[in-house]
């Protein structure tokens, strides 16, 4: 079954993985992104580009009237927890406002299935670890906040206009595409991965551990790192399978948690480089734990992590950023 999918937020990290998971599957795919965290080189080739903002309607009816899409994709979205708290009503605006619009829009033009980029800051702190998916939701960032708020639109929508919808709350997006053609490029870059690897090319002198104290095995922050093919093929699944009318929520990740001075260790073992590594006081909000229980998303979809090694996701995200220093700027 072929798909016309609507994919906002294509040309960034995760979605732009997913497109490339999406045209390779023989879906035939519309990108409307307004490249502000976005590069058009990520976009795969094969689909159709549509520069555009989601906060300009008409533009957004305009596509979604022409291209008589059958799902939707949602992945355009303010991602940075810290500018969250500083600017939070950017982050309504654009995360919820604009995500509104967005549904209205899909409503109007017949749209009813759709994946949500969803996030594990829904939870908050967690009581426990591993993350099961009844657990409380208590955000504790405007972030947070406005992913938890369009997934319980989704909830309401279902119910009110029959749209089908799945909410994936994945934890830490990282690697890069296998063949090194794609991979992850932020300005400013706040993710650990990338940051440790710009050490091993020379672009900042050491990386920083925020917090030696945590109660952890070994003091240092722990996190489930789930590689970025393996979230297009999660989202493939998802939207392939989506009924109308129901709304689903899912955890991506690998299960396995990966402290802070073992992801280092392992970008140390892949590069071959010394990275040194300097202690810094905690960052507020910080969870000591934050790894999935993916039971659910396993049994009912039946995905399967392709990378649950911390090392092959390394390898991936290095040979990305070892040919692309600077990110997609060359190419642009």
């Amino acid at each position: 079954m072929q798909l016309k999918v609507f994919v906002t937020g294509g040309a960034g990290y995760v979605g732009s993985h997913c497109v490339r998971g999406l045209c390779d599957a023989g879906h035939e795919v519309t990108v409307y992104d307004n490249l502000s965290a976005g590069y058009r080189a990520a976009v795969d080739h094969r689909t159709t580009f549509v520069l555009g903002d989601l906060a300009d309607r008409p533009r957004l009816d305009a596509t979604l009237a022409e291209g008589k899409f059958d799902a939707a994709m949602h992945f355009a979205a303010h991602i940075d927890v810290n500018e969250s708290v500083r600017d939070p009503l950017k982050y309504y605006r654009n995360n919820v406002g604009n995500t509104v619009s967005l549904l209205e829009s899909l409503r109007d033009h017949g749209v009813k299935r759709m994946v949500f980029s969803s996030t594990c800051a829904t939870y908050g702190v967690p009581d426990a670890v591993p993350i099961t998916e009844d657990m409380s939701k208590n955000p504790i960032n405007p972030y947070g906040r406005t992913k938890l708020a369009i997934e319980w639109a989704l909830e309401d929508s279902a119910g009110a206009w029959g749209l089908g919808a799945t909410a994936l709350r994945y934890f830490n997006a990282s690697g890069a595409a296998a063949d090194g053609s794609i991979g992850e490029a932020h300005k400013p870059e706040s993710h650990l991965i990338p940051l440790t690897l710009q050490v091993a090319l020379g672009q900042r002198e050491d990386i920083k551990i925020f917090g030696l104290d945590y109660p952890t095995p070994d003091g240092t922050c722990v996190r489930d790192y789930v590689h970025v093919e393996d979230l297009a093929s999660v989202h493939r699944i998802a939207i392939e399978s989506q009924e109308e009318g129901r709304f689903r929520f899912y955890n991506v990740g690998t299960g396995l948690g990966v402290s802070v001075k073992q992801l280092i260790e392992a970008v140390r073992e892949v590069t071959g480089h010394d990275i040194p590594a300097e202690p810094a006081p905690r960052r507020a909000g910080d969870p000591p734990e934050l790894y999935a229980d993916p039971t659910k998303v396993m049994s009912e979809l039946g995905w399967q992590p392709k990378y649950p090694d911390i090392r092959k996701t390394v390898e991936t995200a290095w040979n990305w950023h070892r040919t692309h220093p600077n990110g997609y700027d060359a190419a642009e």
